[in-house]
């Protein structure tokens, strides 16, 4: 059993001053000076399991008086040290190389490669915390209209892997990928989860994979319309049944292999934005809409879709349920921010329901009196296949890509999310080391090790 030590990046006093110039060189040093400060300390301290109350006290000192600098540093030269990063926005780094380079231009400003490896010998209530840095790094970016909106651009743009993959993709209609497959059948691809295990829940390896399967689904010129479904899963209480989504891995999230960047930052800025705003395939700033590559998508849901998984379709232009599915956005009995959830559902369902849903844990069933808010069509289970294909056909008609990009852009403008998604990298990264919440992810971990342990000894 691991014991939570308190929450490592809590402040327990008032920050030292902050005595920065506005010269970018100067304050780049001082900062510099300040984490070298603040790493003697917490070197000379234990690793966070066994610091007593008064080492937590100092390490949480040490974090807030190097962080107050951050702060301040970064309202006065974000646009400066992201001028610095990408050639002056000629270069269009991803948000995992950005936040990597940051470390080694600006030295103290993130953690550094080595700091963040050495993190992961550690669950994520033993953790130093070091990821609250990236994400306030990266909320700061995002708050930035001109390096903001370069980055969530440059997000929206193919994956590398994705063109690797796309000239196989194109010539044998299908690729296997670890944790997703893609088929292409006529002008339809399927796209779908599988992390049997693990009720297809999101964890680094499904997110990575799901980015490259939308890619290669948008670079397709054949593929006229898209759909997401969660394959067969083998986990006891669903053992051969499709399942859309379980929502967040928490296995994982608890065990400290949920990245703040890679995962929870990269998801939003990549596939889950593509889905609703499309693929970036020409960077050059003024060609318009023409830039983006934009199809239809169709949601799928057997058995339910949580938290991440209800995310997904409040981008997409067709649901399809079966009869007994559910969906919920838990982020109040998690204790983390769902997402871009928040943005999207409450346009979606209305102001009330969305509170409900979100701070009440309410879900939404199929066949309830709020289906029609999630919901386009209801079936049963055995007619799925055949309800998917009809809607396909029906959004497969020309004027259909064209009309939902005006739709998103009516919906979600851009620089919407992106101000929405710089509010979202702070509290995230804040969330994802509070106290209630690694005590929450613990009891879940033990309560379904417990289980394990029962349905062995009954084997």
């Amino acid at each position: 059993m691991t014991t939570r030590p308190a929450a490592p990046a809590a402040p327990t006093g008032p920050a030292a001053p902050v005595l920065l110039s506005g010269r970018f060189d100067d304050d780049a040093r001082h900062l510099a000076e300040q984490a070298v400060a603040a790493e003697q300390i917490l070197a000379a301290l234990p690793p966070v399991p066994g610091r007593s109350r008064g080492e937590r006290t100092r390490a949480a000192t040490a974090h807030a008086e190097v962080r107050a600098v951050r702060r301040d540093f970064l309202a006065r030269h974000t646009d400066t040290v992201y001028g610095l990063l990408t050639d002056g926005l000629t270069r269009r780094p991803r948000l995992p190389d950005l936040v990597d380079a940051a470390a080694d231009r600006v030295p103290g400003l993130v953690p550094t490669r080595a700091q963040m490896a050495a993190e992961l010998r550690f669950v994520q209530a033993e953790k130093e915390g070091r990821e609250i840095d990236q994400g306030r790094f990266c909320g700061a970016v995002l708050r930035s209209p001109t390096a903001g909106r370069h980055l969530v651009e440059t997000m929206l743009g193919p994956t590398p892997r994705a063109l690797e993959l796309l000239d196989r993709f194109r010539a044998e209609g299908r690729v296997e990928l670890d944790a997703v497959h893609v088929e292409r059948r006529g002008t339809v691809a399927h796209v779908e989860f599988r992390n049997p295990g693990r009720l297809n829940a999101e964890n680094a390896r499904l997110v990575a994979d799901l980015d490259t399967a939308v890619d290669l689904v948008l670079l397709d010129d054949t593929v006229r319309v898209g759909v997401l479904r969660g394959g067969t899963t083998d986990h006891p209480a669903h053992r051969g049944r499709r399942v859309f989504s379980a929502g967040i891995d928490l296995t994982d999230l608890r065990d400290g292999r949920i990245p703040l960047v890679g995962f929870l930052l990269a998801r939003e800025l990549g596939y889950v934005n593509k889905l609703l705003h499309g693929l970036l395939t020409d960077p050059a700033p003024g060609a318009g809409s023409e830039r983006y590559v934009t199809k239809p998508w169709i949601g799928a849901v057997d058995t339910f879709a949580i938290g991440g998984g209800m995310q997904l379709l409040l981008t997409l232009d067709h649901v399809v349920a079966e009869e007994g599915a559910y969906v919920s956005l838990p982020a109040a009995e998690e204790g983390i921010v769902p997402g871009a959830g928040n943005l999207r559902l409450t346009r979606q369902t209305g102001a009330r329901l969305a509170r409900q849903v979100v701070l009440g844990g309410r879900r939404i069933a199929a066949t309830g009196p709020e289906a029609a808010a999630v919901y386009d069509e209801v079936v049963p289970a055995d007619r799925m296949d055949e309800a998917v294909e009809r809607a396909a056909a029906a959004l497969a008609a020309p004027a259909v890509a064209a009309n939902r990009r005006m739709l998103a852009l009516a919906e979600e403008p851009l620089d919407h999310f992106r101000t929405y998604l710089a509010e979202f990298a702070f509290a995230q990264a804040d969330r994802a080391y509070a106290p209630d919440v690694l005590d929450k992810v613990e009891r879940r971990w033990q309560e379904r090790e417990r289980r394990r342990a029962a349905r062995g000894s009954r084997t």
